[in-house]
């Protein structure tokens, strides 16, 4: 009765990331394609009229400036849409997505995140799976920015070719907190790390205390 309760609990969870996913896809594709499409036609339009506009001085800065907001918008819209579902995650999988979304973070300044691979290469991993990957490393930098106020971050993804096995590490030098507080409160950015890992039928280990830093390290079969 356990194991069909486990089960069960199991396929509600896959069923639920997965229209998560679903959603977020359809979402991204609709800012992309939808409101991106507008706003750069507008853009495009403002651009034509300002041409065959004759205007007072003060009028020309303030109609540049509706231009460089416009262009503001449209770069957010895009990071938004990217954020839903990276683009390149689909295209080229799961290891490029990460160095990329590692590196960007980086040149954020908030953060200094050093992104380290062992045999993901030659690794093919299921989009599904990818997706889940990817969500939880995001949340975990969410974290450590957020709440550990970290500095520096090393994430390692190693992939042994001969056990099947992903190993995923996060470790930060931030604050650091007491681990059993964090399973009696079970906040919200945990829960949802917790369930992808259990989506993906892996394992979970998590160190850390007061002053010492946080690392988590992830164990999945691929």
């Amino acid at each position: 009765m356990d194991e069909l309760e486990t089960e069960k609990q199991l396929t509600a969870t896959e069923a639920v990331l997965k229209g998560e996913e679903q959603e977020r896809t359809r979402l991204a594709k609709d800012l992309h394609d939808g409101l991106g499409g507008m706003l750069s036609g507008i853009k495009f339009s403002l651009n034509n009229m300002k041409e065959n506009l004759i205007m007072t001085p003060d009028n020309a800065l303030a109609f540049n400036r509706s231009i460089d907001m416009l262009d503001s918008s449209i770069q957010e819209m895009r990071r938004v849409a990217h954020n839903m579902m990276p683009e390149i995650l689909v295209k080229y999988g799961l290891d490029v997505a990460l160095k990329e979304f590692c590196m960007e973070m980086d040149r954020s300044a908030v953060l200094h995140v050093n992104y380290q691979s062992v045999g993901m290469q030659q690794t093919s991993i299921p989009q599904t799976t990818s997706v889940a990957i990817y969500r939880i490393i995001q949340e975990l930098l969410n974290n450590a920015i957020k709440h550990a106020h970290a500095k520096n971050v090393l994430v390692q993804l190693h992939q042994a070719d001969q056990e099947k096995l992903l190993a995923i590490t996060v470790e930060d030098d931030g604050n650091g907190f007491d681990v059993n507080l964090l399973t009696q409160s079970g906040g919200m950015g945990w829960h949802n790390i917790k369930n992808r890992v259990e989506f993906l039928k892996g394992r979970i280990d998590l160190q850390s205390g007061p002053g010492k830093g946080t690392s988590v390290m992830i164990e999945i079969n691929i």
